[in-house]
């Protein structure tokens, strides 16, 4: 298919900028924002009595959730599985937060490691836990994979669909001139699409030239907003509400697997990151995936065999 009409992404990753470096970012903007759509899940389920944390407790958790789950799980996972050779030099760019640098795979195992700590404090079901969260925490993901597609970074491969995007951050990726680019030294400190397209009308040949140079590509940040995002929230939620009783483990399990499998599916579309080599013939995000796979069945077979309903189900 041939490209219909190819979007320019120019789009600013800062809402306000006050200083080069200082501003409300989409990012944080997009963090917040999931945080407060799983809270509205988790108090929506509590309200029906399909949650494990009361809706009175439901703010602390999340906000211990963000905190110490997503925000510190998904940094250190992002410098161990993504950036681990400068993270041994240079510790310190954990801090550097607002330079970005998130993996989803980091925050999911940082949720799951604080909800064992809170479900050994309160004395509740881990699983049971996990159960009523996985309902609300995808929104978390659609909101970060939307912030994603605004700051113009993990886009997708070379494309002719009519969705293409054009990315003027692919100058700023290593793989940029084998993928048949041309070599466009810019200064240091330029790194989102308004900065490039203002320098290229300033001193190339404007739009048109950057244009020209850029390959159009999938928006997989959109795709990956809805696959991994909205539409796995939506399932769970569907499933949480129609079937109550299933026993601890299953919906936990069910998000593993479904989460993997469209990662697996959706980075087939996706640019690996910069100098990023194949392992095993899989991309990371997709070798990582599979560990997931393993943990789904696992909470699966879990809940199959153990069968411990939730407590609304005995009351029942």
């Amino acid at each position: 298919m041939t490209t219909l009409a190819t979007y320019l992404h120019d789009l600013s990753p800062q809402i306000i900028r006050f200083t080069d470096r200082i501003g409300i970012q989409w990012y944080g903007l997009a963090y917040v924002l999931g945080f407060y759509l799983t809270y509205l899940v988790m108090t929506r389920l509590a309200r029906r009595g399909l949650s494990e944390i009361p809706e009175k407790d439901a703010g602390d958790f999340i906000t211990m959730v963000a905190l110490f789950g997503v925000i510190l799980g998904g940094r250190l996972g992002y410098m161990l599985l993504y950036s681990f050779d400068e993270f041994i030099r240079q510790p310190w760019i954990f801090f550097y937060l607002m330079d970005g640098g998130m993996a989803s795979h980091g925050g999911i195992a940082g949720v799951a490691l604080f909800c064992l700590w809170y479900a050994r404090k309160h004395r509740i079901s881990w699983v049971g836990i996990g159960d009523t969260l996985v309902c609300g925490a995808p929104l978390g993901i659609f909101t970060g994979r939307i912030a994603n597609f605004i700051n113009g970074e993990l886009f997708g491969r070379v494309t002719q669909h009519s969705l293409a995007v054009k990315f003027p951050t692919e100058l700023l990726h290593e793989d940029y001139v084998r993928q048949g680019g041309v070599t466009v030294p810019m200064p240091d400190g330029i790194i989102h699409s308004p900065d490039i397209i203002a320098w290229f009308e300033a001193n190339r040949g404007g739009r048109a030239e950057l244009e020209a140079i850029l390959h159009p590509r999938h928006p997989s940040q959109l795709y990956e907003a809805l696959g991994e995002g909205l539409l796995l929230s939506a399932v769970l939620f569907w499933i949480r509400v129609r079937f109550p009783k299933l026993p601890h483990g299953i919906l936990t399990g069910l998000f593993f697997l479904l989460y993997a499998c469209a990662r697996i599916a959706l980075e087939n579309v996706r640019q690996p990151d910069s100098g990023s080599e194949l392992i095993m013939g899989l991309t990371k995000g997709q070798f990582f995936s599979t560990f997931m796979i393993v943990a789904g069945i696992a909470f699966l077979l879990y809940g199959l065999i153990a069968r411990h309903r939730p407590r609304w189900a005995a009351e029942g």
